[in-house]
């Protein structure tokens, strides 16, 4: 179908309600009847493991390896095509398949997709039948060189981990094939306090031209109530009808404050006939980054903190579900984190949309990815390679594009820069920079950036923003204040953050005191390090206003094979929650306290029980003004909060056997209490 541009008709402005109506469009999800067998010469005749989708082969890593589990499996399952899908489209939309998935119906190919953290879709009406039929779907993780990621400190967990569906349609629809995007996309063209211009793209399939059809867009308020609505009547065959809207006085999405969506719907007629419906939520905002203030949201400084996070929880690996989400959600909302960094690939569709309605900002990002388990680059200059990052930046951006949370599209991550580096490997440099001209052409209204680990000099030009991934050792936090004083010095006047900064904690390994010589621990992660080390970068960072973005790495822990430290194998213990979400660290209510105003006390080192030294502090992390300490049950005394809501009592002196400590303040007219018992072996 030629790529034809459909002249619109009147666009016209009201202020209505919008009527309820049924869609012929039916969406269904195929998450029960499937069975998954190794690729075998027999795979078909093969006894299949029944499993439910999103499903990984590989969630359980197996300590003491060197590698895990990456190869090829097949998912079979019956489709059933009911009378009533007589005469309408077919089309199978897969939100994931890690990372190389052919699809089959009855034994025909169908589909053939790279990569495993996009959504890609399928046409099938000519190649199913009344009745029962066969899908299978042949899914690999295995490494290959012309496939993202090919490096990288995580696992590429294998499988249909996230949904499937059959969408059903009229012959004439809103076309779910246009790089698996909704087909309807909203291109912010300038929005201000006063205005929003926007322009609604649809993206058509028409098999059948015997009479006009007709687009009907309208923009919805919360409430219901229509403030923008356009009519285009489609003459000839076209893929691609845009029509520019207008809402004066928006409401404006506000990141946590007032995150503020509207609905967007169009509908597809014919004949009077209503053919497709698509609906989508998206919000209005503009936003910067100055090299001097950091950054602004809607007209006004807005302090982006939080985290990095991964798709990734204890015994499910990236097969997450609706439930996982909200868990993670949860924890984010309690810590107080303006801002999430997906890390290093893009993530499932309810992320992006628990972010839109939660106020949440976004960095999303291609997984080009540097130095980790599979090799030291993430970057060679074969064409094949270049090719699918190409495919995954369009996938990312046009399935992506109508969530306000997005501010950032993400080029790379730590992709080294040295003159050793490329005597044996290849300069990606001019490569970012057309991977930056393509987010530009694509989406003008959003910013670019990287994460860099030791270069920015030569990656000037090659985005809008710079960040730096950085790690300072234990009681080195300070330093990392001067260091980014010395990059925004040589930035180019490009705005710089910080795109990672984090320690390992183990909540099973505790250290008290602490002096230099346990900085060379190694393997030795423990919690006490982590919070003193988090408490030492923030102190530094809150200092500096010029910063566009704090993001610690990391909210979770997560598998990564390579890692042999802390205390579990193949663990990276970074996280400010444990890799079951259980458990909040000590460093997560240190944030919390600095993040959330919300009335809160949280007594440190509780799982630090047993006691090899009489003497000792006890450390607190508090909204209050004060708090009080009791030990064995006698008052020590009331201290007042420092400016990073830290209160420490030194000098305690524990006696022999169990101590009780227990402390307390008043919020309110409610008494905060937290206590444990330490044992003085």
């Amino acid at each position: 179908m030629k790529n034809r541009l459909c002249l619109l008709a009147a666009c016209l402005l009201s202020v209505a309600t919008l009527c309820g109506a049924s869609t012929p469009r039916k969406v269904l999800t195929l998450d029960k009847g499937w069975g998954i067998k190794p690729i075998t010469n027999t795979v078909r005749k093969a006894k299949l493991d029944p499993v439910t989708l999103p499903h990984t082969w590989n969630a359980h890593y197996l300590p003491g390896t060197t590698t895990y589990n990456r190869e090829m499996m097949v998912y079979k399952r019956t489709l059933e095509v009911t009378p009533e899908m007589e005469g309408k489209r077919l089309f199978l939309y897969f939100e994931g398949a890690n990372s190389a998935a052919d699809v089959f119906v009855n034994y025909q190919t169908v589909a053939h997709h790279l990569g495993g953290y996009t959504a890609f879709c399928t046409e099938i009406t000519d190649y199913v039948k009344a009745g029962d039929n066969d899908l299978e779907v042949w899914v690999s993780n295995a490494f290959r060189s012309d496939v993202l990621p090919i490096s990288g400190d995580f696992n590429v967990y294998g499988g249909l981990h996230r949904p499937c569906h059959l969408i059903v349609t009229e012959q004439n629809c809103i076309s779910p094939l246009f790089y698996a995007s909704p087909g309807v996309l909203v291109h912010q063209d300038r929005v201000t306090d006063d205005e929003a211009r926007f322009t609604v793209e649809t993206r058509l399939s028409l098999k059948d031209m015997s009479k006009p059809v007709t687009v009907k867009t309208q923009v919805l308020d919360a409430e219901g109530k229509q403030v923008a609505a356009c009519e285009s009547n489609v003459n000839v065959p076209c893929d691609n009808v845009r029509q520019p809207l207008a809402i004066e006085n928006p409401t404006l999405w506000d990141g946590v404050d007032n995150p503020y969506l509207y609905t967007v719907q169009v509908d597809l007629y014919q004949d009077g006939k209503q053919l497709d419906q698509v609906v989508e939520k998206t919000g209005f905002r503009y936003f910067k980054a100055d090299p001097e203030k950091g950054f602004f949201l809607n007209g006004k400084p807005y302090d982006l903190h939080g985290f990095c996070r991964h798709e990734d929880i204890a015994g499910k690996g990236s097969a997450l579900t609706a439930e996982d989400y909200q868990t993670d959600l949860n924890l984010i909302k309690e810590i107080g984190a303006t801002a999430v960094r997906l890390a290093h690939y893009p993530h499932a569709k309810p992320m992006y949309d628990m972010s839109d309605e939660n106020g949440l900002i976004l960095w999303t990002e291609i997984p080009l990815v540097g130095p980790g388990g599979y090799g030291y680059t993430g970057y060679v200059g074969n064409e094949p390679l270049k090719e699918h990052a190409r495919q995954v930046l369009k996938e990312l951006v046009y399935q992506n594009i109508n969530h306000p949370s997005i501010c950032f599209w993400g080029i790379f991550n730590e992709l080294l820069i040295t003159d050793d580096f490329f005597q044996a490997y290849d300069n990606p440099v001019a490569f970012a920079k057309e991977l930056n001209g393509l987010y530009k052409a694509l989406d003008p209204s959003r910013l670019t950036c990287f994460a860099t680990c030791v270069d920015q000099t030569n990656y000037h030009g090659c985005s809008d923003l710079i960040a730096w991934n950085k790690y300072f050792g234990w009681n080195e936090g300070d330093q990392i204040g001067p260091f980014m004083d010395n990059v925004k010095a040589h930035a180019g006047g490009h705005p710089v953050g910080v795109s990672e900064y984090g320690f390992g904690g183990s909540t099973k390994q505790h250290l008290c005191p602490i002096n230099d010589k346990d900085k060379e621990l190694g393997s030795m992660h423990p919690e006490e390090f982590q919070a003193i080390s988090h408490e030492l970068n923030w102190e530094a960072l809150s200092q500096r206003p010029y910063l566009w973005a704090k993001i610690i790495w990391v909210f979770s822990d997560f598998q990564s094979f390579i890692r042999h430290e802390g205390d579990t194998e193949g663990i990276n213990d970074k996280g400010l929650v444990t890799y079951d979400r259980k458990t909040r660290k000590d460093a997560f209510y240190f944030y919390k306290a600095n993040w959330n105003k919300a009335p809160m006390l949280h007594l440190c080192d509780q799982r630090f029980t047993e006691r090899q030294h009489a003497n000792t502090q006890v450390k607190v992390y508090t909204t209050a003004a004060d708090a009080t300490l009791y030990v064995n049950g006698k008052k020590v005394g009331k201290k007042k909060a420092d400016k990073l809501h830290r209160i420490v009592w030194e000098g305690i002196t524990l006696q022999p056997g169990e101590n009780t400590i227990e402390v307390s303040t008043k919020a309110g007219k409610e008494e905060l209490k937290e206590s444990c018992v330490w044992t003085l072996k």
